[in-house]
């Protein structure tokens, strides 16, 4: 007979739950170690049919590491599972693993694609730089307010120009150089390290045919063609081109019951990175781009209706659609036939 198993995955800790025939035969505790669970998995449930456990920050690991071990590992939508594991009366990790294998017999669950390897690579190196990137501007921000106190105005500028102005500015200030020059340096290796990120982004779409063919597109550069393939990963993930608009939350929520019936904001589903970079890549095209096609001409009459920033998001969610239907087909970027996806 087989067996069902629920995982209530922490940092430290796994509680297991395993039921056969409607019934739970077996719980306990073990160390969050794929190797250590499969062992004792293997113990207690030789004829395991189903491993499920919910979204997290080890769910990838843990998924990709079950399933090197041979285990029929499923990892779930948490905010599904999250229904109904609140009905039981008590929060509990053994009772949320017990949950968990209730939804794995009765198959009352909604499984999710975990991403592969080489996809957590791409992705991991997009955050890493964003993040370098972001606490490059927090310290220059923070350089700009220390000496704008003491009267000390920094010019706008950027790289070695703003480098230079502060040292200029900080000349005759012995004391205060003490505080921001160690800043300085700290924004100058940040910034450096930076740089390194990047170069590694631009040797890799190098390289990668697919991210050369979504870089056809005017407005699309190398984060936002790299972060995009690293989601979407294989084109027949999604049947359609058109369900990528709305895995990404940029199509309107609806809600209808009874006689009230309309449409919200977008849903902001799905990864918030990606769509904002989506949405950078609307703008450069309804406001910086030289390049005509008929996606920009299509954008530009949107705005002249609703507005600039619902005619942006409009055009995302369409350039996210056109994006997936170039890496379906393989063909370039049709400055013509654009605004008919």
């Amino acid at each position: 007979m087989s067996e069902y198993i629920g995982l209530d995955v922490s940092l430290k800790e796994t509680a297991i739950s395993v039921r056969r025939g409607g019934k739970r035969i077996w719980r306990g505790k073990c160390p969050s170690d794929p190797s250590l669970v499969a062992d004792v998995l293997r113990k207690r449930a030789p004829a395991a049919k189903r491993v499920v456990f919910e979204t997290g920050p080890l769910s990838v690991w843990f998924y990709h590491a079950l399933s090197a071990e041979g285990l029929p590992a499923i990892c779930i939508d948490a905010r599904h599972a999250k229904a109904a594991l609140d009905m039981a009366p008590n929060k509990t990790d053994a009772n949320d693993a017990d949950g968990l294998a209730h939804l794995a017999e009765v198959g009352f669950y909604r499984e999710v694609r975990v991403k592969g390897y080489d996809s957590m690579l791409s992705r991991t190196l997009v955050a890493a730089r964003s993040r370098l990137v972001k606490i490059t501007t927090e310290l220059s921000n923070q350089i700009r307010g220390l000496m704008k106190t003491f009267g000390l105005i920094i010019p706008r500028s950027k790289g070695g120009k703003f480098e230079a102005d502060v040292r200029r500015l900080l000349a005759d200030q012995e004391e205060l150089g003490r505080i921001v020059l160690p800043l300085l340096e700290a924004w100058l290796s940040m910034r450096a390290r930076a740089a390194e990120l990047g170069q590694q982004l631009v040797a890799n779409a190098r390289h990668n045919d697919a991210c050369q063919l979504l870089m056809s597109i005017p407005g699309v550069g190398t984060i936002t063609a790299t972060s995009f393939i690293g989601a979407i990963e294989d084109p027949s993930n999604f049947k359609t081109s058109r369900a990528v608009g709305a895995w990404l939350g940029l199509t309107t929520r609806r809600y209808q019951s009874g006689e009230v019936d309309y449409d919200g904001h977008i849903s902001r589903r799905g990864d918030p990175h990606l769509r904002g970079l989506l949405y950078e890549a609307a703008v450069v095209i309804l406001t910086r781009s030289r390049a005509d096609s008929s996606l920009r001409t299509w954008g530009l009459k949107l705005r002249d209706k609703i507005g600039f920033k619902r005619a942006a998001v409009a055009v995302a969610r369409k350039l996210a659609v056109i994006m997936h239907a170039m890496l379906k087909s393989g063909e370039l970027f049709n400055r013509e036939e654009a605004a008919m996806a």
